[in-house]
């Protein structure tokens, strides 16, 4: 019997309507079979503080190493701000980061993009690589997921109504399935 394989989702976006958000929720319901995925709330998470680290490390904080530690993939989904990755993000990251044993290393990965721009979020994936090198995060490279003018993409309902964005989002979930049953040989 093959074990469910179980993947984390973080959203670089607190807004409600999100788009990133709303992406993960697509995700979820074109997971391959014998999937489960949880999208993280880093909602919670106090910007990062070198003081509170160790005796002192939030329960937000916790709980977020726990869950990604042991998920067996990691789905980010990120605006792009100024060219890069939203700053709650990299605050995630950054308390992840410091955590021992370190809850990223290893850990197969996929990222996707929703953007209202014409590149979908292009820069802040490339950066968001470039973030997690040092983190031994093991990421697909294909399919890209970038859904640009993403506002044209969702319904009132935050529902994704593009056929081919969401051909792409399943792609993608199947791939980094496969990346994870690889690496896991």
């Amino acid at each position: 019997m093959t074990s469910k394989t179980h993947i984390v989702a973080i959203s670089g976006s607190l807004r409600k309507s999100s788009y990133n958000t709303a992406a993960i929720n697509a995700a979820a319901q074109l997971l391959p079979e014998n999937c489960s995925l949880e999208l993280l709330d880093i909602a919670k998470l106090p910007l990062y503080n070198q003081e509170l680290d160790g005796e002192l490390t939030p329960e937000a904080v916790l709980t977020l190493t726990q869950k990604v530690a042991n998920a067996d993939a990691i789905l980010f989904s990120t605006p792009e701000y100024n060219y890069s990755v939203p700053g709650v993000l990299k605050n995630a990251i950054d308390w992840l980061s410091r955590q021992q044993p370190q809850p990223f290393s290893g850990k197969p990965a996929a990222i996707m993009s929703a953007s209202m721009s014409v590149l979908g979020g292009a820069r802040a994936q490339y950066h968001l690589r470039q973030i997690m090198i040092y983190l031994d995060v093991h990421f697909i490279n294909k399919p890209e997921v970038m859904i640009a003018s993403a506002h044209n993409k969702f319904n009132q309902q935050g529902e994704l109504d593009d056929q081919l964005s969401r051909d792409f989002i399943q792609q993608l979930m199947a791939a980094l399935v496969t990346w994870h049953n690889q690496l896991n040989k």
